[in-house]
């Protein structure tokens, strides 16, 4: 167990090395479990969580890329509400597909550059 910790610790190091977020660009964090995503739109320089969200406030239908989906719909609402046009997209140490892949071109849609 261990090693699969130090492992993760290491891929989230390298990750958060090559992205760099300003007052301008806050990051955008995502997080997801089995059964649930969470998303936090982040302002580094202040150590404020500025919105957050997640798929517990939802109702539970259709698949989980459905609802990664209408998570970012929701996040892209508040970030717009915030006038942030562009983010930094923390995906920590998940893969670039399924339910992040889904997430992150929802928002795309929704006209949030990162």
């Amino acid at each position: 167990m261990l090693e699969k910790t130090l492992k993760r610790s290491r891929i989230k190091k390298r990750i958060r090395s090559k992205i760099s977020w300003t007052n301008a660009r806050p990051r955008l964090a995502v997080y997801r479990s089995n059964s649930n995503i969470y998303t936090q739109l982040i302002d580094d320089t202040k150590g404020v969580t500025l919105t957050s969200f997640s798929d517990l406030k939802l109702d539970k239908s259709g698949t989980k890329i459905d609802m990664a989906t209408k998570v970012w719909e929701e996040m892209a609402k508040k970030a717009l509400e915030l006038k942030v046009n562009e983010i930094v997209f923390d995906r920590w140490w998940f893969a670039y597909h399924g339910r992040v892949k889904a997430l992150a071109e929802a928002l795309r849609a929704w006209g949030l550059k990162f």
